[in-house]
């Protein structure tokens, strides 16, 4: 899964989570949560947006925050019970420590 973060869309977020059918609204909810992901990288990591792409490990974050925010049914992501792998990743690429 070697993917930049720029270059996830809704379809390979919906084939990491096993949707077999994607609705019009599944598709609009799986771009939500995209959105959200990055945002959350940027603001977790100090990174803008454009320096996503520059960590290939940010990738698997964006699919891994989908796939819990698809699976609680969420459209925000819960600091208090992350995914030890995405704070892992996260925390090593953290520039805003204070």
């Amino acid at each position: 899964m070697a993917q930049k973060v720029s270059e996830i869309k809704a379809e390979d977020i919906a084939n990491y989570i096993r949707l077999d059918e994607v609705s019009e609204d599944d598709t609009k909810t799986l771009n939500n949560l995209i959105a959200i992901s990055k945002s959350f990288i940027e603001h977790y990591t100090g990174h803008t947006e454009k320096e996503l792409d520059d960590y290939p490990d940010f990738a698997i974050v964006v699919y891994i925050l989908c796939q819990d925010m698809w699976d609680n049914r969420t459209l925000y992501v819960d600091n208090s019970n992350l995914n030890k792998v995405v704070e892992t990743v996260l925390g090593l690429h953290s520039v805003n420590l204070l």
